[in-house]
């Protein structure tokens, strides 16, 4: 059986691994995937932290190109990602594709949001002062989110850090038999 390996720096990573069992048919092995270790996390980190420059300073239109794509990349699988979410979590078919094209339109909205970036000007409390507000990436984000909506609660981190210009390190939860 094939172990499914950690993306770190482009390259796949990762050997000690744990099963992923169907909760609605234990018989059932969804796939063995790599655990990562310390050193795994802090190459992650390093290899986040070398691609912050060129992509905080990315255009606008680059980051929607990649958000976009990546939106339509989950919708035009969302059933295969659906069948898959459905083995692994236990859900039923129409929930885990529910699941799948709510992660596409995430990824969607927050590629129009890259279009949008814009700062405020309010006034401050003392006369003749004003305030600027401007957003700007704050570097390497580390996203670890719950096993039980692994594909829309990460879209929710991912996609927006992402469309701000921060790179993202992300780990999802264990799920931890009970």
């Amino acid at each position: 059986m094939t172990i499914y390996q950690n993306l770190i720096a482009g390259e796949w990573v990762g050997s000690d691994a744990s099963q992923n069992v169907n909760p609605s048919d234990t018989n059932d092995v969804v796939g063995l995937y790599a655990q990562g270790s310390a050193e795994d996390a802090r190459q992650a980190i390093a290899a986040a932290k070398a691609a912050f420059p060129a992509w905080s300073r990315s255009g606008i239109l680059e980051r929607h190109a990649i958000l976009k794509k990546t939106a339509d990349e989950i919708l035009a699988r969302k059933d295969e990602l659906g069948t898959l979410l459905a083995r692994e979590e236990g859900k039923t078919l129409p929930e885990a594709t529910g699941e799948v094209i709510r992660a596409a339109q995430i990824f969607d909205f927050f590629a129009g949001e890259t279009l949008r970036l814009a700062g405020e000007i309010i006034p401050s409390a003392r006369p003749n002062i004003g305030v600027e507000i401007t957003r700007e990436p704050l570097g390497v984000i580390g996203i670890i989110t719950p096993w039980n909506f692994p594909i829309a609660i990460p879209a929710w981190k991912i996609a927006p850090a992402l469309a701000y210009g921060n790179t993202v390190v992300f780990k999802p939860a264990d799920l931890v038999p009970g």
